[in-house]
């Protein structure tokens, strides 16, 4: 009854990134963390150039035309590093910038 209340929402397994191999137990979490810190590498860079493509459709009324417009006018030193197997891609049409894997 107290879970039909709080919503119909899955409870997260804490054990998703686990094998359930206590001998694996040390890769698994060394494999939680690195996913982790891949996400707030990608979350941090998101969020620079996206404020970037906000700030240049501030002045300009239109998105850029490309990520390396960005660089052009100053607004970023240079596209933020993404995990290895990672790249930028972007959509001049929405402006909307996103990190994928590289192929």
């Amino acid at each position: 009854m107290l879970a039909s209340a709080c919503g119909d929402q899955p409870e997260p397994d804490i054990n998703d990134n686990s094998s359930g191999n206590p001998a694996t137990a040390p890769v698994d979490y060394l494999g939680a963390v690195n996913k982790g810190r891949n996400k707030a590498i990608i979350d941090a860079g998101l969020l620079q150039v996206n404020s970037a493509i906000n700030q240049f459709k501030a002045t300009s009324s239109q998105p850029p035309a490309s990520l390396q417009e960005l660089i052009t006018e100053g607004l970023l030193a240079e596209l933020p590093a993404v995990p290895n197997g990672m790249k930028w891609q972007y959509n001049p049409q929405t402006g909307e910038a996103t990190v994928v894997p590289a192929q």
